[in-house]
């Protein structure tokens, strides 16, 4: 069933006009008397969801049990951030979703059908699994917010990820991740059919069609005014209501380029951006609209870490974003990277793999840190001082001794990427 489905690559959602679209679809759905609302963690924070899950609160009442944020591996939420992200919604009502220990296990998608969406790279099962607080029963209403856009690891994020992902285990979060490492990254972003997208609808057909989940779709991007304002908004609960989001998300967010970038500038908001497990969105989004040869800069102010848990910080200083095919060696070598698949992923996700060079200027790393995780130092104040973002627009920017750079100001609002690579990847 599709609540509500409304949006184009020109539509500005005014705050009344969102509240009346998740109003009007609550009502639709009747009295609930129990409520969980499952919105991401304070990465996501320009989703949306924040607003939205206050929305629902304001709707729900006290019959708004819980909110679960989804934060997958990363770090619980702190009050600061909770504060910013979700505004009035009381901090009582948050919960932290516990991925070592508080899970359920609705089922395994099998091995063969792993096999078969892979094209023969993987063959394992992959268990699906959610947070306790979602499979108890204790809710008659699961209300899972977020964006659509597109992602590294399963094509376009969003939808049933939230739920699988975000409030999943550790074997699960690192499957998935290796899975769509391994496959490559390259053919599957800005795609909304993936082996991982396939993996994930299997679990949901299979073994969470009675849970009362009802998904809260925002596709968001930037006006001509550098705003950033929702584009669309899909409600529902079936694969159709996010489908028609994706389609919307590459309108929206991707940019697809006539010619390959020499050097692309990122800036990573320091409220947003703190370890590079979060920050190498900067380049996951850019890899394909990068030249044979080009430069990443990534002014990185907030990057005081490279993991967002301890563990995984740990083997990311010890391995190093090295490259697909040494990864893949160590992987077979060592029992603790063989043990963290989703770290694995993630060191592969991080290389250029030898293609263009990758300048980091992190705020709370030294430069012994950064190179020895494998990319190149950068000084933040004096890049800052010569690309600086508060001067510098979205897009193409020549700088006043004639240097030409494409600058992006939050990438993970978006994807760009050469027209050519990306047909190639196909």
């Amino acid at each position: 069933m599709i609540l509500f489905s409304r949006g184009s690559a020109y539509t500005e959602f005014s705050p009344e006009e969102t509240r009346q679209a998740l109003f009007s679809s609550l009502d639709r759905l009747g009295e609930k008397k129990r409520v969980l609302a499952v919105p991401p963690d304070f990465t996501r924070y320009h989703s949306q969801a924040g607003f939205l899950t206050e929305l629902a609160w304001e709707y729900c009442g006290n019959r708004l049990m819980d909110v679960l944020p989804a934060i997958g591996t990363h770090n619980p939420m702190t009050d600061e951030e909770i504060g910013k992200m979700f505004g009035k919604v009381p901090k009582s009502l948050f919960r932290v979703h516990d991925w070592r220990n508080g899970l359920a296990t609705l089922g395994k998608v099998p091995a063969a059908f792993v096999k078969e969406v892979s094209k023969g790279k993987i063959d394992y099962s992959i268990p699906i699994q959610v947070d306790r607080m979602i499979a108890d029963g204790s809710h008659d209403l699961i209300l899972s917010l977020g964006q659509v856009v597109p992602h590294e690891v399963i094509g376009m994020a969003g939808y049933n990820k939230n739920i699988f992902v975000g409030t999943g285990g550790a074997e699960v979060i690192n499957k998935t991740h290796f899975l769509g490492a391994v496959y490559g990254m390259e053919r599957m972003m800005g795609r909304a059919d993936t082996p991982v997208r396939r993996v994930l609808n299997y679990g949901s057909e299979h073994f969470a069609m009675h849970l009362p989940i009802v998904y809260v779709l925002t596709v968001v991007g930037k006006n001509d005014r550098g705003k950033l304002v929702i584009r669309g908004i899909f409600i529902g609960d079936e694969s159709d209501c996010f489908l028609r989001a994706a389609g919307l998300s590459l309108a929206v967010n991707f940019q697809m380029l006539d010619a390959p970038l020499r050097k692309v500038v990122v800036y990573l908001d320091p409220s947003e951006f703190k370890s590079t497990w979060v920050g190498n969105k900067s380049i996951y989004r850019t890899r394909m609209a990068l030249a044979d040869g080009g430069e990443l800069i990534v002014l990185a102010p907030g990057i005081s870490r490279f993991g967002e848990d301890d563990q995984i910080d740990g083997l990311i200083r010890k391995y190093g974003y090295v490259g697909t095919p040494r990864i893949l060696d160590l992987v077979q070598k060592h029992e603790d990277l063989r043990n963290s698949l989703g770290t694995a992923a993630h060191l592969i996700h991080g290389s250029s793999e030898g293609r263009f060079a990758i300048t980091y200027c992190p705020g709370g790393l030294t430069q012994q840190q950064v190179e020895a995780a494998g990319f190149r130092y950068g000084d933040l104040p004096t890049m800052t001082a010569r690309y600086n973002p508060a001067v510098l627009t979205d897009g193409y920017n020549r700088l006043q001794d004639g240097e030409e750079i494409f600058f992006i100001s939050n990438p993970g609002l978006g994807l760009w990427a050469y027209r050519k690579r990306f047909e190639d990847a196909r």
